[in-house]
């Protein structure tokens, strides 16, 4: 018999949360009978990815403080074993209503290493109290990095409670290894071109900012050097400092793609300088496809490449640092070779084992 569960998100737009809950749920279609829950009201562009599955979507929007009476009642109704929510702290309100509905299992998931609020005295205020609600009605308190529980529970021994667990990103390996196509002839890239590229949303964390000033450093000054941006609001986000640098032909910006592997296959090397990070899918799945890589020097990187290259991850400021590093790539061999790492990310990564770890969870 299936597993009768709840997950709650903020919405399904294309995300790192949400493209982990679709991979795991897609892993799991048969073994789990899943709604969704959108709490922001809205839903979002990957809808049509999680119904093609199987999965029941409902938008139930939760505020701050308002929501505990009538999803209580939803969970009550629907009789779920087990609820998820993937919201840090503010699993708060779904959690208390799952244990007011009876339900045994509730699953809390840190998949940040910091708050994405901006902090005044009442929201940190908010957070602690949302924080020891959480901690006080979960029976399970899960991060996909350490870096994310030693901010949230700083003030707490949370390596002495059995309920904590650090569960890696899980990738599907094989559609990064198998597919051999590039994008390079489509996209009018010479094919003795240097491309680098980055995926991910347009957010402040994300760090585009620095990232497009490197992207025009390099490819005004190198006439072999290309840059591909994929994620949301991406192109309209960045297109017209692109256009203003007169680069639009060798900095090629994208929103939402589906042919991530395809885009992966068409760079030489991977450029990744976020703020701020949970355990970072993209740059996962650039280790995997074989790409050497540039990323910033935060915790929650560090813990998703191998430690011998911490040496060389850079401040996610530093634009100098970067350019001097990609360039590096480019131009020495043993460095390319040095920052892939293919064997060690299948491993670490391996969906199975991480995606199973979940499972057990549930």
């Amino acid at each position: 018999m299936k597993k009768n569960i709840a997950f709650f998100v903020f919405s399904l737009e294309a995300g790192g949360i949400e493209r982990y809950l679709l991979r795991f749920l897609t892993h799991y279609q048969a073994e789990i009978n899943a709604t969704v829950y959108c709490k922001s009201g809205k839903i979002g562009v990957l809808k049509n990815n999680f119904l093609d599955i199987g999965v029941k979507i409902k938008t139930f929007k939760i505020g701050y403080i308002s929501g505990l009476e009538s999803i209580t009642k939803e969970i009550k109704e629907n009789n779920f074993e087990t609820v998820v929510d993937f919201s840090n702290n503010f699993a708060a309100i779904p959690l208390l209503a799952a244990k007011m509905a009876g339900v045994n299992n509730r699953i809390v998931w840190y998949r940040n290493a910091d708050v994405k609020f901006k902090k005044t005295p009442l929201k940190n205020f908010y957070n602690l109290v949302v924080n020891r609600i959480t901690r006080n009605v979960a029976t399970n308190i899960l991060s996909n990095s350490k870096a994310a529980l030693e901010l949230f529970y700083k003030a707490y021994d949370w390596q002495s409670d059995s309920r904590f667990d650090i569960i890696y990103n899980g990738i599907d390996s094989k559609k990064f290894l198998s597919t051999k196509n590039n994008l390079r002839e489509e996209l009018d890239i010479p094919i003795n071109a240097f491309v680098v590229g980055h995926i991910g949303r347009y957010n402040e964390q994300k760090n585009h900012k620095t990232a497009i000033e490197v992207a025009i450093q390099l490819s005004k000054y190198y006439d072999d050097i290309y840059f591909i941006f994929v994620g949301r609001e991406v192109d309209t986000a960045l297109s017209e400092k692109v256009k203003n640098a007169r680069l639009e032909s060798k900095i090629l910006l994208f929103g939402n793609r589906s042919d991530i592997p395809e885009i992966l296959n068409t760079l030489d090397c991977f450029y990744f300088p976020s703020t701020l990070e949970g355990n970072p899918n993209a740059l996962i799945e650039a280790m995997i496809a074989g790409l050497p890589f540039i990323a910033s020097d935060i915790e929650p990187i560090k813990e998703a490449v191998p430690e011998e290259l911490h040496s060389y991850l850079v401040p996610p400021l530093d634009i100098t640092s970067a350019v001097k590093s990609i360039l590096k790539i480019k131009n020495n061999k043993e460095f390319k070779t040095k920052m892939t790492c293919v064997d060690w990310a299948l491993n670490k990564f391996n969906a199975e084992k991480q995606f199973g770890k979940f499972f057990k969870k549930l």
